[in-house]
This record gives C-alpha cells, sequence and structure tokens, in this order.
C-alpha cells in the first residue's frame, strides 16, 4: 500500500463516499484482497486492536498511595509517638495507613480496567472475501480494504463502509444512545451527519439485529469510532473530589499553623523565659500531638465506607470510596436519556386516524392500557377505523409477546413489539396467515404483508416511514369504506414528531386475484391510508418525580443525548427540565469556541445528536464555571465523560462495561430516582464529617491553648503529652466515630448544592472551634487549678484534668450532633444506639485509665475518689448548657431565612 493509501484510509470521510469511489479510495476490489496487499497493509496499519496503555508499575502505584496530606498526617502523627516511646500507638497509626494504603491500591487498580471493558467489545472473528473466497479470519487481522460479510446477530468487527444491505438494522446504542436500531442502506450522506445518521456505515462494536450486508473495511484499531473513545478515554484526567481538595486546603493550613506555633512557643520559652531547650522542645511535641486530629483520616475513611454500606441499600453502589461525599456537592447532572430518563422500550402512545386522535395508556410491554379521544375513553371495538389500524399493525409484524414470571418481554424489533402491545391492548390477539411478504427494506422504507379476509378476499397490508407511505396513498380509510385522501396529514405528521413520538404510517389496499408472489409493483400506488400509530421510548415515572427533587435541592438536571432533537425535547419537558424550549445539537456545539460554550451551558438544559466528544466538551464547559457535575451513562460513547465527570454514574442492568469501569457510581437498578436518593446520603455524609471535624478540632484546640498558656505563663502542664495521646487516639476517635452513623438532617434535600470552593471551615466553624476551645481549656485549668489548690498532688491533678476533658467531649459530643438546633430534647438527650454504645466504651476505658494499676504506670494517672468525679461531670454539663444558650442567642440574632 503506497503512503498516499495510508492517508486516504485515515483521513477520508467514508459516509460521504458512494461505494465505488471508497473501493477505488482505497485500492480494494470487490473480490477482496490479495495476500500481497495484506501483508503490506497489516504492516502499515498493524492488528485491528486497541492500543494498549502504558501504566505505572505496581510499586509506583503503592508509592502514590502516600502521596496525600491525609495520609501524611498520620505519618507525622506516627512520627511523633515514636519520639514519645509509644510504640503500640505507633503501629496502630500505621495499619490505618497501610489500610488506606492498600484500599487506594486496589481502587487505581479496578479503574484501569476501562479500557480493557472496551477492547473487550470488538468483535473476536470476522467473515471476509479475500482472493475471491469466503474466509473466515480472526477481527484482529483485519486490515482497510477488506470486504467483510455481516449478517444479524454480528459484531461488526472494524469500521465498514457498506457495499451492499439487505434489510439492515443496527443497534448503535452504545456510541450514539439511540434506543432503537439504525436503518442502514448504501447512500451516502452530507459530511456534517451525525455518527447516528450515517446510514452508509457500520462501526466497529455494534451489533447488527437484522438483514444482510458486504461492506469495505475503512478503518481499524485506533482509527475506528470506538477507538477514538478509548484514546480519548485515555486523554481524561480524572477529577479530584471537592472534599480531598478541601481537606488539602485544610490540611495545609493547619500544618502551617502547627509548625508556626510550635516555633513561636519554643523560641519563647527558650529565649524569653530561660527554659531548658531540652525540656521547651517536648513540651512542643506535646502541643503538636495536642494540635494533630490523628482520628481524622481514620474517622473520615470509617465516615466514607459506611455512606458506601447505606447507597448500597439505595441500589448505588458506589466504586472510589471519596465518590460518596462528592454526591453531596453535586450541583448539576447530566443525563444520558435512553434507559436512564426513558425506559428504553418503545410504546404506541398515539394513533390517528381519518376519525381523529387517540392516546393510549400504559407503558413497557405490559398490554394493559386504556384509549382516550378528546380526553374521554373509548372502547376500541366501537371504533372501526382504530382496530382496522392496530389489526394491521399486528398482521404485518415479525415481533413476538411473552410473559414470565409475571414479565412481559418482547422478542424482536422494539417498534414492531410495541405495535404488538397496542394491538393486545384493544383485545387482538393472534395474527392471521400470512400468504405474501416484502420485509422491510431501508430503500423502500416500508414492509408489506397479504392476507385473506373472512370472506376470503385478500389484502395487503403496508407499515413503514410515514413520508413513503403517504406518497403511496390516494385514499384514506372511514367506517363506511375509504374517502379521498385528505391534505392535513403531513401536519398530522408533524404534530406527533414535534411530541418527540416515532412516527409510522399504515396503509391497506385489496388484491383479488392474489399474485402468486408479492412485490413492491403491487403495493406501489393505489393504497388506502388506515392511519399513523407515535411511538416514544417513554420517561419513568420515578424518573420524573426524581427530576422534581433535584430541582428543589438546587441541582440542575441536564439532558444529554445521541437522539433527535424532537424527541429529546418531548422528554425533555415530560420529565420537567426548567428549560425544555431550547435544544443545541452536536452540529451547534462544533460551532462554539470554548468560551461560548460556557456562555450557553448553564442556560441549556438539553443537548441532542451528541458524540463523545460533545458530551466531554459539555461536562468540561459546566467544571469551568464551578459546576460540580455527575455524568449518567451507560453505553461506550459516555464513558469519556464519565471519567472527567466530578462523579460518573453508570446503569449497572443496561450499562456497558466500559461505562461501568470509568464510573465512579454504578446504579444497581438503572434508576434515575436512586441518584437522589444517593445526593442525600452524600449530603448527610458531607454534614457528618463536618460534625467530627467541629467535634474534633475544639477538642484538639482545648488540649493546645491550655499547653501554650502553660509555656507562656510558667505554669505547670495541666495534662502530660502521653496522657493527650490517650484523649486523642482512644476516646476522641470513640465518640467521634458515632457521628459517621448520625442520620440526616430534616432540611438536607431543601439545601442549595454547597459551593465547590466553599472551604470546609465556615466562619460559624470557625467561631464554635474558637469558642469551645477556650471553653475546654477553662474546664482544664479549673479542675486541674483546684486541685493543686487543696494540695493534691500534680499527677492526681493532672487525672482529673484528662477525665474533666473527657466529660467535655461526652456533653459536647451530644451538642454537635445538632450544629445550630437545639440539643436539649428527648431525642437530642437520648442519643442513638451508637452514641450509647460509645458512651458506655469511653467510660469503661476512662475507669481502666483512673483505675487500673497497668495504666497508671504506662499513663502516670491516679486513683481519684468517686466524690471528685462528680466535679467532673459538672464540667461537661456547664459546656453543655453554655452552647445551648449560645444556639439559642445566634438563632434569635441570625434568624434563618424562610
Amino acid at each position: 500500500m503506497t503512503k498516499q493509501t495510508a492517508e486516504n484510509a485515515n483521513e477520508a470521510a467514508w459516509h460521504t463516499l458512494d461505494a465505488d469511489t471508497a473501493l477505488a479510495r482505497l485500492g480494494g476490489a470487490a473480490n477482496g484482497l490479495e495476500p500481497a496487499a495484506i501483508d503490506q497493509r497489516r504492516a502499515e496499519y498493524g492488528p485491528n486492536s486497541l492500543p494498549q496503555q502504558q501504566g505505572r508499575g505496581r510499586l509506583q502505584r503503592f508509592a502514590a498511595q502516600f502521596n496525600n496530606l491525609l495520609i501524611q498526617i498520620l505519618v507525622a502523627a506516627a512520627i511523633i509517638t515514636a519520639l514519645l516511646g509509644h510504640y503500640i500507638d505507633m503501629s496502630v497509626i500505621l495499619a490505618v495507613v497501610l489500610v488506606n494504603a492498600v484500599f487506594g491500591y486496589i481502587q487505581e487498580g479496578r479503574a484501569e480496567q476501562a479500557l480493557n471493558a472496551i477492547r473487550a467489545m470488538l468483535s473476536p472473528r470476522a467473515r471476509v472475501i479475500r482472493a475471491g473466497r469466503r474466509q473466515e479470519v480472526a477481527a484482529e487481522a483485519l486490515v482497510p480494504g477488506d470486504i467483510v460479510l455481516l449478517e444479524a446477530g454480528d459484531r461488526v468487527p472494524a469500521d465498514v463502509r457498506l457495499l451492499q444491505a439487505h434489510n439492515v438494522q443496527i443497534d448503535e446504542s452504545v456510541l450514539t444512545g439511540e434506543s432503537v436500531p439504525a436503518e442502514k442502506s448504501t447512500a451516502a450522506v452530507e459530511a456534517d451527519a451525525a455518527l447516528g445518521d450515517r446510514a452508509g456505515m457500520a462501526f466497529s462494536g455494534t451489533l447488527v439485529t437484522t438483514g444482510q450486508a458486504r461492506g469495505l473495511v475503512v478503518a481499524t484499531g485506533a482509527n475506528t469510532e470506538i477507538g477514538h473513545i478509548s484514546s480519548l478515554l485515555q486523554r481524561v484526567d480524572t477529577q479530584t473530589t471537592p472534599l480531598l481538595r478541601q481537606m488539602g486546603t485544610f490540611t495545609r493550613w493547619l500544618s502551617l499553623a502547627i509548625l508556626v506555633v510550635g516555633l513561636a512557643t519554643f523560641l519563647f520559652g527558650w529565649l524569653l523565659r530561660d527554659l531548658n531547650p531540652n525540656d521547651v522542645f517536648m513540651m512542643v511535641v506535646g502541643l503538636s500531638v495536642a494540635a494533630i486530629p490523628e482520628g481524622l483520616p481514620a474517622i473520615l475513611t470509617v465516615t466514607l465506607a459506611i455512606g458506601v454500606q447505606r447507597m448500597a441499600g439505595r441500589q448505588a453502589i458506589i466504586r472510589r470510596l471519596p465518590a460518596v461525599e462528592t454526591l453531596g456537592a453535586v450541583s448539576t447532572i447530566c443525563s444520558d436519556k435512553t434507559g436512564t430518563l426513558t425506559r428504553n422500550e418503545m410504546t404506541v402512545s398515539s394513533v390517528i386516524t381519518g376519525a381523529g386522535r387517540y392516546d393510549i395508556s400504559g407503558s413497557g410491554y405490559d398490554p394493559q392500557g386504556t384509549f382516550s379521544k378528546a380526553e374521554q375513553t373509548v372502547e376500541p371495538v366501537g371504533e372501526p377505523v382504530l382496530i382496522e389500524l392496530l389489526r394491521g399493525a399486528l398482521y404485518c409484524n415479525d415481533a413476538e409477546l411473552h410473559e414470565a414470571d409475571g414479565v412481559w418481554q418482547a422478542v424482536g424489533d422494539p417498534m414492531e413489539a410495541a405495535l404488538v402491545v397496542a394491538a393486545r391492548k384493544a383485545g387482538l390477539e393472534d395474527a392471521t396467515a400470512r400468504h405474501g411478504l416484502i420485509p422491510f427494506d431501508a430503500a423502500h422504507r416500508y414492509m408489506a404483508t397479504l392476507h385473506k379476509d373472512d370472506d376470503d378476499a385478500h389484502y395487503v397490508v403496508v407499515k413503514g416511514a410515514p413520508e413513503q407511505v403517504l406518497a403511496m396513498c390516494n385514499r384514506q380509510l372511514t367506517a363506511d369504506g375509504s374517502e379521498p385522501l385528505a391534505a392535513d396529514w403531513q401536519e398530522r405528521i408533524h404534530e406527533l414528531a414535534a411530541q418527540g413520538q416515532r412516527v409510522l404510517a399504515l396503509a391497506r389496499k385489496p388484491v383479488d386475484p392474489p399474485p402468486p408472489e408479492l412485490a413492491h409493483e403491487h403495493v406501489a400506488d393505489d393504497l388506502i391510508l388506515v392511519g399513523l400509530l407515535g411511538l416514544i421510548d417513554p420517561p419513568r415515572e420515578e424518573a420524573i418525580t426524581a427530576v422534581g427533587e433535584c430541582h428543589s435541592a438546587g441541582v440542575r438536571v441536564k439532558m444529554i443525548t445521541g437522539d433527535h432533537a424532537e424527541t429529546a425535547r418531548a422528554i425533555g419537558a415530560q420529565i420537567g427540565l426548567a428549560n425544555s424550549d431550547e435544544v443545541l445539537t452536536g452540529a451547534d456545539i462544533d460551532k462554539l469556541d470554548e468560551d461560548e460554550l460556557a456562555g450557553v451551558v448553564e442556560r441549556v438544559d438539553i443537548f441532542a445528536r451528541t458524540n463523545p466528544t460533545h458530551k466531554l466538551r459539555l461536562v468540561t464547559a459546566l467544571q469551568r464555571d464551578g459546576a460540580v457535575v455527575a455524568m449518567t451513562g451507560d453505553g461506550v460513547n459516555d464513558a469519556p465523560a464519565l471519567k472527567r465527570a466530578d462523579i460518573g454514574i453508570a446503569m449497572g442492568g443496561k450499562g456497558t462495561e466500559a461505562a461501568k469501569e470509568a464510573a465512579e457510581m454504578v446504579l444497581a437498578d438503572d434508576n434515575f430516582a436512586s441518584i437522589v436518593a444517593a445526593v442525600r446520603e452524600g449530603r448527610t455524609v458531607y454534614d457528618n464529617l463536618k460534625k467530627a471535624i467541629g467535634f474534633l478540632l475544639p477538642v484538639n484546640g482545648g488540649e493546645s491553648l491550655s499547653l501554650i498558656i502553660a509555656i507562656l505563663f510558667g505554669l505547670t502542664l495541666p495534662i502530660a503529652p502521653l496522657q493527650i495521646l490517650w484523649v486523642n487516639m482512644v476516646s476522641s476517635v470513640a465518640l467521634a466515630l458515632v457521628l459517621a452513623f448520625e442520620p440526616a438532617e430534616p432540611d438536607i434535600m431543601q439545601r442549595p448544592p454547597r459551593a465547590s470552593g466553599e472551604a470546609l471551615l465556615s466562619r460559624f466553624l470557625v467561631w464554635r472551634i474558637v469558642l469551645v476551645s477556650t471553653l475546654f481549656s477553662i474546664g482544664i485549668y479549673s479542675l486541674f487549678g483546684g486541685a493543686i489548690a487543696v494540695g493534691l498532688d500534680v499527677e492526681v491533678a493532672r487525672t482529673l484534668a484528662v477525665n474533666a476533658l473527657v466529660a467535655m467531649e461526652v456533653w459536647y459530643l451530644f451538642s454537635v450532633r445538632y450544629l445550630s438546633s437545639p440539643s436539649f430534647t428527648y431525642e437530642g438527650v437520648q442519643g442513638t444506639r451508637p452514641v450509647l454504645i460509645s458512651l458506655a466504651l469511653v467510660i469503661g476505658l476512662q475507669l481502666l485509665f483512673i483505675y487500673a494499676p497497668f495504666m497508671n504506670a504506662l499513663f502516670d494517672s491516679r486513683p481519684l475518689p468517686l466524690l471528685s468525679l462528680a466535679w467532673v461531670v459538672a464540667a461537661g454539663l456547664v459546656l453543655f448548657l453554655v452552647l445551648e444558650i449560645e444556639k439559642w442567642l445566634l438563632r434569635l440574632w441570625f434568624p434563618a431565612p424562610e
């Protein structure tokens, strides 16, 4: 093959060329390539397979798990505990680090399976004509210029320009998202035709549902449409979740603050107070132990894991742990239409005859429904033209309907199955025998069957594209016979099409005597139009409700589909999209640069005739404006956008493996409504994380403040560094973990989504940290100072201070469960089962800390008189009451907007 020929194969717009030109452009022949040409082209193009991406080695992937500030905080905590000589605590912290690293390593490995899932969709074998002989070869061995043979059931092995096509329909949903198989022909189309409109092309990875074809291989491997998607998927960067971005910022500032305060404290104690540098250094180590929330990364992981478990109960399977919280930040959901917002089951919803329009209720393949005319229920048996239309739709049909275990299932073309269902709803059961057949052919765009009525008179039924059938008619059916064809049938066709319905026309004609073999000339003219059938892939009822809930939660829903604009507009209106009047097509998107696209993407909610690049650009444009984007989809064409989105959501039932592997979440029930439940859980997870942070930081702040005061004023440390580590790693973590189980706040789905750049520490949370840290420090010094004042030794005073700290933590836990609403209620004081379990655990551990001799030796604690524990409980109660007063004052001064 010459260099010019290779360039032609890669660059030609094959759908614009006729068959002979395509053959000539590739230097092919109708009887196939010769062996020498095949070898030369294989060397030029390589195998017909998708390239493997060079991934990182296992050690590199594992080491990368430690490049995370959350993990680094844990490592720092482990180093500090090692310096303090507590190797058991160090081992526990490092175990947490290791578990996190292993978990991330496994998840990252699973993510790399997305490309493998696409590769697996390629056909393993192909039938070809080479050197004039039919052969079966490995699909990997195909080269541009090969002649391939296709028939029903085959997966297309490469991108093919069809040379011959007989009654061919191909399921291209994995590429276009369309629910109905595309009709194929050999006709060339315009250069700007959307992928789903390229009738003369068959694309690699799609499935032939009916018919037979012969085609010219024009692209293999990475040059195919599915290869372009694979290449796009490799180039797409996975987004960091909002929580990890916030935690990264938070931990950087926290680390800087600890470093600055520690250094300032060391210099003050050494230079201004003339303390021993070693002693001051150990105090600063204690300060660092107090300030670092060692349990926060572990609590973060556990809280997310609990969210995963809860979502699994709602049919939402999380594949990557941080994605749990991302759902709570979602501001825009970009949804595929077919199978996600709709049922992916065609249904006859409207019928128009000369007697008027009829609407049919029901959905799916269940033959239950009613007929209405002018909003009044009618019986089909009393509408003779309607019955004749449905009878003809049942007779001129190859689909079958079966019931199994209470579930109705269709065999055959989805549109034909919908016609059978409509006929069943009218009480029609079995089709009469056929005496002749003209199968559907894309060149003629109709199907015809020959039948005999009860009077032994023969007639033909024709079903097909409305424009084609209408052109063959000169009369229309009435209850009393027929009459001249009305002039407004084109308007009626447009009426149904404007509602997003796919339109079929049905006509009939008496043919006596019957021909020995039914042919096109027998139905070419003088047909009697019976009527029109409007079919639609109906929206899921639960999806309509879910979209409404999204709007109330401030989440914008956008439809991005490969289907036609009118169909998309109609479905958008039915499910209640905010803007269902305006539709942007893929061709429109191609005309916009990135700035222009960013300007319209917020306003427009419906995008039609899109390809993978369009979907990726739309998601990127939304993210550019600060939106946190969830992208739903089920096809290979959705995979790049799923990977790019902040959270990709794949359909578990009808979704391809490529879509599932590229996504962070999989809906086991393919139900858009499950996304709303997942968003609720995501918001709950984030609320609980903020509660955990609002719990841990004031505890650490109170400990740190008490140590800073001791250093600044030359006082005895009220709590020893080792005792601080005990509180932080045992009681603080045990209590904070309880917050991961908190149920959702009542108004959680009435709030707007939080801004993607929102700081983890809000102004209210900073105020609460300052206030509670001060109260904790006062409580610690009150009991420590009181103990010293009555003559107790330092060890007893410190034991009392540690227990006061833990008691205040317990009472603060009851307060922080409701950040702004009152906690002094029956439900608030009663707590939940996890709260009561953790309370019992902490009390038991503290009793060990006080009275167990080995704990006394390990932590330098001392047994306390039981009466002194009353002061410990009182310190916590006072803290609780002060915070309840603070909440009341804040509600009084800053009432919530109505």
